[in-house]
């Protein structure tokens, strides 16, 4: 394929491992607290990101599991800050220190995501299956904080604690953090039997709503994330975009993002479970299945889009979330099952 018909690749999400010690209920990894076998070594690590610098240096997610739980972390940071990416974690939070936070700062780590659940360690610790999870992550923030390493608070949005949004998002503003990503919940690993504490199409609706309101006097960035049709619901309030909302898309799969699991499988990010290459299997090529694997390929033709999400004017701005189609539907190419959207009526101007 021509290189100028390939999207870049801005965002790569690397999972370093599956070990956790969490048992979230939503977890898509269905993490376990032990690595899994066969997962990848530093040398092949450097092998799939030297082949990725030679075109992009997209944003580095390193996530798992618990990826402090990685004994080579420092290596494999150093090694890909050297290499031009920026790499940002994902702990857990459990743990999580002043100590750790300065040396992943010095190690050249330029933010951390912590996943802040709900208002109150009830809330917080139902969904991560452990008791104390909350009051361990909010002092995780605070030792953030005072390392000087930047931090952005992500919250699953469920029907448990849907109500406790604006509360969740005063506890982010007085800890400190730099951004808020509320994620909406997706089918996928263990969140295929938590899908029934989903929010309905109309609740899904009237969250996004109330985020794009209230993110008009907030003194920091919203990007709701597996919540493609936010990008629409702001246009429709003719809410100024924020210049990552500008400069992006609602799903990003395919278009803009990629996974690698820890065991070396591509896919379209996360939370959609289907295998699009193996970097074991192409030589660490990563680059090849960007450009031409068929999945990516169909991603990127509207033509290929099923029910509303293909004849949606939205489409440029949202996409509908893939991954929550396939875990819903069994097919990540249909409308968004929570999307209440119908294309042709009145609003249905970009």
């Amino acid at each position: 394929m021509q290189q100028d018909r390939v999207p870049p690749l801005m965002l790569l999400a690397l999972e370093l491992t599956r070990a956790c010690p969490l048992a979230c209920k939503h977890c898509r990894a269905a993490s376990v607290n032990r690595p899994l076998p066969g997962q990848l070594t530093t040398d092949e690590i450097f092998l799939i990101l030297k082949n990725i610098a030679a075109r992009y240096k997209p944003i580095l997610i390193l996530t798992g599991g618990e990826p402090l739980l990685r004994s080579d972390l420092e290596v494999i940071v150093k090694g890909a800050t050297a290499l031009g990416f920026k790499p940002v974690l994902a702990p857990c939070g459990l743990g999580f220190d002043y100590d750790k936070a300065k040396k992943l700062k010095d190690w050249g780590i330029e933010r951390i995501s912590l996943s802040i659940d709900g208002a109150t360690a009830k809330t917080h610790d139902f969904l991560r299956g452990v008791d104390g999870a909350f009051g361990a992550v909010v002092e995780a923030a605070r030792a953030a904080k005072a390392a000087g390493l930047p931090f952005q608070v992500n919250t699953t949005i469920f029907s448990g604690n849907v109500d406790e949004i604006k509360k969740i998002m005063k506890l982010a503003i007085e800890l400190g953090a730099v951004a808020f990503h509320p994620f909406m919940l997706v089918p996928a690993g263990r969140g295929k039997k938590f899908w029934s504490e989903s929010l309905t199409p109309e609740q899904y609706e009237r969250a996004l709503e109330e985020v794009a309101d209230i993110s008009k006097d907030l003194p920091m960035p919203i990007k709701p994330t597996c919540a493609p049709q936010f990008a629409r619901i702001v246009r429709q309030k003719k809410i100024k975009p924020s210049a990552s909302e500008r400069m992006s898309r609602g799903c990003l799969a395919g278009v803009g993002f990629a996974f690698i699991s820890s065991l070396g499988k591509i896919q379209t990010c996360g939370f959609l479970e289907v295998e699009i290459g193996d970097v074991r299997k192409s030589d660490y090529d990563f680059l090849s299945i960007w450009d031409d694997a068929p999945i990516f390929v169909k991603l990127r033709k509207k033509d290929n889009y099923k029910g509303r999400c293909g004849v949606c004017s939205f489409w440029n701005v949202c996409g509908g979330c893939r991954a929550r189609s396939f875990g819903a539907l069994d097919d990540y190419m249909e409308e968004d099952p929570l999307c209440i959207y119908k294309p042709g009526g009145a609003n249905e101007v970009e």
